[in-house]
Formats: C-alpha cells, structure tokens, sequence
C-alpha cells in the first residue's frame, strides 16, 4: 500500500497565532504524510496543535487567526499533479475543499447553519461540486443518511439542526464530509459526543470507505481505544511538536517517549474494576505517587423516582395541533442514595438526559414520583421548586453554552449565591474564591470570560458554580464527554473528592462505558425510554443480562489493535422510532430480579 505516492505530505509546519502579547506558536516543525488507503491518527490533549495541523490543510487556520510563516503542505489531486497548498490562490483551495478534502468538524451544532434545513446543507456540496440535479442531490442525501444509520432519514431531511440530537448532529456532519468522495477526510475528533455503538459504527462505516474508494483518512482523537481501532500509523504531538511517530502496534506495545507512555496510562478500560467493589479516582497524566481511596458511599435514599414519564408534542398540519408524541422517557424507576453515584448509560436518543431534566422539572412530566431527601418535587408549585432547587443541581454537557459570554467568571459563580441571599458583599467573593479553590482554578482566572478558557477549565466552572449553593444532588449530563483523557480524569477526580469530602450524590448521565464503570456505585441502562437492567456496577458489568447491555459492551471500543472490532461484531439492531400517535399507552415496565438488587426488563421494549 505504502509503495504509492502519498496523498498528503506535511513538510516542517510552522504555524503562528497573533495575540496582545505577541505571537504564540502554534504548531512548530511537523512533518507527517498520509497514503491512499492508510489512516494516520494524531494524538495528544487540547491545545497539542492537532486540529491546528488540520485546519492548516484545509487552510482554515487563516480565519482563526493562524498564519503559516514556515512549511510546505502537498496534495496530490484527483486529476493528477502535486500542488502546494500552502501557497494555492484561495479560489482553488475553494474547489479542493469539500470535494478532494473532507472535514468532520468536532462540534456539530456551530459546523451546521441553523437556518437551514439538513437536507438543503447535505445536497449543497453535491451540487456545487458534482453539479448534481436537485432530485438526484436528495436521493444521495437520503442514503448517506441511511450510511450513517440516522432513523427516520426522510424525516430529518427536513428538520432543521436544533431538532437533532447532539449525536445525530454529528452523523449529519459525517454525511457532509463523505458526501463527494474526497480522496483525503479530515476528521477532527468526529466520535467524541456520540455514543458507543454509533461511535462503533462509524468507525466501521470510514474504514470502508477507505477500503472501497482508496481515501486516505487523518484521524484526530485523544480517546486511544479508538487510535486502537483505526490507526494504521500514529503520530503523538505534545505541545506543538511532533514526540512520536509510528505503527499502530508498535506505539501500544513499546511507547518511546514519556508523554505517550502518560497518555495510554490515563486511558479508562473496560474491565479494569473488576473485582473492586467502590468507584475508584483515576489515574492522572505523569502522577506516579497518586492515593486511590475507594468511595463507599452510605445505604440511605437520598433520591427515589417512581412510575417516571415525559413525552413531548409532536406539531403538524396548518395549526400546528399535536399528532403524536414522542415518548422520551417511559416509566422509569430508580433510588440514588446519599454519597453515592447512579449512572444512566445509553445511546443518543434513549431519554437519558430527558429524565435528568424531568427530575429538576427543567422539563414537566407528565406523570411520576419524584422524593428528594423528603420533598416531593412533583407536588411544589414555582415558589416552592425555586427554593427545592438548592438542593439539586446540574453541569451541562457543553459548558460554553451553558456559560455566559458577557459575564466575568467571578459574577457566573457568585449569581446563584445572589440570587437565593446565601451570601453577599466579601463574605460572596471569598466564598467564589474558595470555590475555585476547589475545583483547582487559579484565582487569577475570577476576572477572566469564558472564552478566555479551555473546555477543561469551562466545565470546572460549571461544576464551581454547582456547588456554589451546597447540593445534596447533581446531575451530571455528559459532562466529561467532550474533554481529553487527561482533562477528564481530572475532573472525574475532582467529582469524587467532592463527593468524598461533601458526601455528595451524582446522577451521571453518560454513554462512556468505561467511564461509567470507574466512577459508579449503581448503573442503569437505558433503551427507548425505558431503564432495561438496573443494578450494582459490578453485577451489570460483569454479569449483563439484557441483550442491548450485551451490545452496548460489544461496541466498547479496546485499547488494543490486536482485538479490533469488525463489521460482523456490530450487528445493531436499527432504534425504533420514540414517535407514536396520540392514544398510545406502552405496557408497564415488569422487572426480574436475577440476583440480589440486578434487575432485568421482561416487558417487550423492541430490542
């Protein structure tokens, strides 16, 4: 394979940011080349220089500021010839970009435009590029989204991108990218948010593009189980700089430099806490001498969700009446006790995040028990949830979002504190300052905004601002789903020093297994709006029982290339659709128990 020309050769990158303080090298000496039909992963944390390599091919480092002062980047075109990009006029990188080079972007929502619909932007590119008809345009769109394994495409084609959730945003962004046949896809961290098995899938989908269309693939990830998966060759960048370069299986057997050695140690395993019967810390990036205490948590209910249903309108016909309703979250039962975490695990689409919601009444429900420490949530009227709210909080998965722009840090923090009269004037500003103490942020950064952060940084914060009224109870919506593995371990960390010293309770909404497996005491899986298996952590890790629990296992990625997953391994069975016409009532939800607290659905729920 390797004898052919490359696709893509980075020669000495050299890339420059301009800033107030100066200028800020970005990228400094890369080098690396791509083969038809070869997947080069690069590697490293935020802020390593491996999405700045990217966007320098594409050349989009100019509209982030970037300027690249040294280097040459080669790519070999469709029609034969070499060109150097790094010198082509803009109106030929126009023509290459999208059609010869793809690129999945990592955040979906801010690479899709908001006003137009998903089918307008999936048909754009094959007009522009292809010179497709409009008709034939939408019938290629409609089966890239079939590629992708999106329900009900025909559906979505005219759905706008706020009405996708986050994992089928990004399937929508992989369809743009492969939807020309680019002879090199760029993908920029395209698995982060999405879940195990569409993750699994995914994966499988580019490596037969690969296979069948010869396209060589530049794979930007920190997750090294999915390096593992895909790479042929690795390239690890720490700091701007090339550290390390090899074979997928040379890097995983025999890492030379210190910082990959770090980076394969601070990955999450599955399996890994077998045998361990409390949630442990994980281990961080280059700490040898760490303490690992195990949390036991105590017995006593502190959360108890009884008979739990949300269902949301579906709108239709001239005035807009509701035709049907989608059932996001169908008799859900569960008890959290204090000091302890109880896991929601599922894919995209399953209700998880919905009942994290429901149970804040951020969203109403339309029936259900909820008893926190005592109170019934579902019988408070508004003045009565306000001040129920002290006591449960949430850290959202997307931490700028969830943040104000236009707000110092030190006033996001203290507005809580503000709003309930907890504290004021110094006693306020200390009390924000002893926050950022705990989560491990310099008192420096009080004054700073948002974007003045990494992701990292951005979801302490979050979690800052969380405690800032002393919770008994935070739900934790894939808060750690979109940080490196290092970033992550220590934020997971933090969660449960927190939970150790304040005796917290989390509920952790996520689709990370190994993630799952390290920080719970309990799991709940989640299908269709219904919780399939409940139990302790080790008995649904170790002895699943539901057959989706089993394939949720079997799509978990392994940090190993020698036991890569193949096609046949991921045989999914398609989600059906949530949607169902008014007058529908489900079945109750009938559970075994097989053993001591490990409960198994027996109601039919389609998988």
């Amino acid at each position: 394979m390797l004898d052919q020309r490359p696709i893509a050769q980075v020669r000495e990158l050299r890339v420059e940011f301009q800033t107030r303080d100066g200028s800020v090298v970005g990228v400094e000496d890369v080098s690396f080349e791509i083969h038809p039909g070869e997947t080069v992963c690069i590697v490293g944390e935020s802020g390593s220089g491996k999405s700045v390599s990217s966007l320098s091919l594409m050349r989009l480092v100019e509209f982030g500021g970037g300027e690249i002062t040294r280097g040459r980047l080669l790519f070999d075109r469709r029609e034969g010839g070499e060109i150097d990009l790094a010198r082509a006029d803009a109106d030929l990188i126009r023509q290459i970009r999208g059609n010869e080079i793809g690129m999945i972007f990592q955040e979906p929502m801010t690479a899709l435009n908001p006003v137009f619909t998903v089918g307008r932007q999936l048909t754009e590119g094959l007009r522009v590029h292809i010179g497709m008809s409009r008709a034939r345009a939408e019938a290629r769109a409609l089966e890239l989204l079939r590629q992708v394994r999106i329900p009900e495409p025909a559906r979505r084609l005219k759905q706008y991108p706020h009405e996708l959730s986050g994992g089928m945003r990004q399937r929508v962004v992989i369809a743009m990218a492969m939807a020309c046949e680019p002879r090199l896809l760029i993908a920029d961290e395209p698995t982060t948010a999405l879940d195990v098995t569409i993750q699994a899938e995914i994966l499988a989908l580019m490596n037969r593009l690969k296979r069948e269309t010869g396209t060589a693939v530049m794979f930007i990830t920190h997750d090294m189980a999915v390096v593992a998966q895909m790479a042929d060759r690795v390239v690890v960048m720490y700091r701007g700089r090339k550290v390390e370069e090899g074979p997928v299986e040379e890097i995983f057997a025999n890492p030379r430099h210190d910082y990959t050695r770090a980076l394969l140690a601070a990955v999450p395993k599955l399996g890994e806490m077998r045998g361990r019967p409390a949630p442990e810390p994980m281990r961080l990036l280059g700490v040898e001498d760490q303490k690992i205490a195990p949390i036991p948590g105590t017995d006593e209910p502190l959360l108890k969700v009884r008979g739990l249903v949300t269902r949301f309108p579906v709108k239709g016909g001239f005035f807009r009446r509701t035709v049907a309703n989608v059932h996001a979250v169908e008799d859900v039962s569960f008890t959290l006790n204090r000091g302890q975490t109880l896991s929601l695990v599922g894919e995209s689409g399953c209700g998880k995040s919905s009942a994290g919601r429901s149970i804040l009444r951020l969203v109403e429900p339309l029936a259900g028990e909820i008893d926190l420490d005592g109170v019934d949530i579902m019988g408070l009227d508004a003045a009565g949830l306000r001040q129920a709210r002290r006591d449960m909080q949430m850290i959202f998965q997307d931490p700028f979002a969830s943040l104000n722009p236009q707000m110092q840090l030190i006033d996001q923090v203290a507005e809580p504190m503000r709003n309930y009269g907890t504290a004021a004037g110094s006693e306020l500003t200390d009390r924000v300052a002893h926050l950022f103490d705990r989560v491990e942020l310099p008192r420096s950064f009080l004054r700073r905004y948002p974007h003045e952060l990494s992701g990292g940084q951005r979801q302490r914060v979050a979690i800052a601002r969380a405690l800032a009224l002393n919770p008994k109870l935070i739900i934790a919506d894939e808060a750690v789903s979109a940080l490196d593995v290092s970033v992550q371990a220590q934020v997971l960390n933090l969660m449960m020093e927190l939970q150790a010293d304040l005796g917290l309770s989390f509920l952790f909404i996520s689709h990370d297994m190994a993630v799952v497996e390290r920080v719970s005491h309990h799991v709940g899986v989640m299908y269709l709006g219904r919780i399939v298996e409940m139990g302790p952590r080790a008995a649904v890790f170790e002895n699943p029982q539901h057959a989706y629990t089993r394939a949720l296992m079997q799509a978990v990625p392994v940090a190993d290339p020698h036991r890569r997953k193949s096609e046949k391994d991921l045989n999914f069975k398609p989600i059906p659709s949530p949607i169902h016409p008014l007058g529908h009532e489900p079945a109750a939800s009938e559970y075994e128990e097989v053993a001591p607290g490990h409960f198994v659905l027996t109601t039919d729920c389609g998988y």
